[in-house]
């Protein structure tokens, strides 16, 4: 069996303050192999946002263990993890194109490949003709399709994925979550993505990890049998409804 790219075990959080401690997350243990799209579900709250930040090197854990990589294929958060908000982030003074090619700039990467680069991740993500555009000049989907461009401007191992569609409207969401999976299966990249969606979780993961309220547990990790290429039609299947009530049932009894 092939070894896991992220490997997690019995991984906790806890913020200290002088009157307390709070637990944020608890026990919580799964892996990922590469390649794998995982949707991360939960309610608000939950510790999803931390699990992502610990992922991403941006914060430290208090327990268990955390392994990405391995000896043989080395993991470099700093080279490796590419993010995408819920929030676009673009610099407004900045030129689509000149958003996307940030990471190379702050990497020092050859600019005129990256430049090249960025020409192709447009238009792999939906934006040919509108690179020279500021962000004004672009909808909340178009600019969040830059951000995931930009994202993946420096060929990461990881892409990390905070409810990136979630301020966005329920139509141009469901036009995004195609969007994702088409650029899924063309980059084939790990994608780890954060939703309290079930619906969201379930068409875009080839795996779904369930965690509860707060303090953050694992309360299922299961694979989700949909062919690809997903279609919107899928959602009104029965295996679909059969995967969104296994979530619904397991957060609803954890929220009792």
């Amino acid at each position: 069996m092939a070894e896991p790219f992220i490997h997690i075990a019995g991984l906790q959080k806890v913020y200290r303050t002088r009157a307390e401690e709070l637990i944020a997350i608890s026990e919580v243990s799964f892996d990922i192999s590469a390649g794998e799209l995982v949707a991360l579900v939960g309610p608000s709250g939950c510790g999803k946002t931390t699990l992502l930040k610990i992922l991403a090197g941006l914060q430290s854990h208090d327990g268990g263990e955390l392994t990405i990589g391995s000896p043989r294929h080395p993991f470099d958060p700093a080279r490796d993890i590419g993010m995408v908000f819920q929030q676009p982030l673009l610099l407004k003074w900045r030129r689509a194109i000149d958003n996307v090619l940030l990471p190379a700039e702050i990497l020092g990467l050859p600019m005129a490949a990256s430049r090249a680069r960025a020409r192709e991740l447009l238009t792999l993500v939906g934006l040919a003709g509108s690179e020279h555009k500021y962000p004004y000049e672009l909808s909340g989907g178009m600019q969040q399709r830059a951000a995931i461009a930009r994202a993946l401007i420096h060929d990461p191992k990881l892409i990390l994925m905070d409810e990136p569609f979630g301020a966005l409207d329920a139509l141009t969401r469901e036009r995004m979550n195609l969007e994702l999976l088409h650029i899924w299966e063309r980059a084939q990249k790990t994608i780890v993505f954060v939703t309290h969606s079930i619906g969201e979780a379930v068409f875009l993961g080839s795996r779904v990890v369930v965690l509860t309220a707060g303090p953050a547990r694992m309360a299922d990790n299961f694979r989700v049998e949909l062919s690809h290429p997903r279609t919107l039609e899928m959602k009104t299947s029965e295996r679909f409804g059969e995967y969104a009530r296994r979530i619904y049932r397991l957060l609803m009894t954890e929220d009792r």
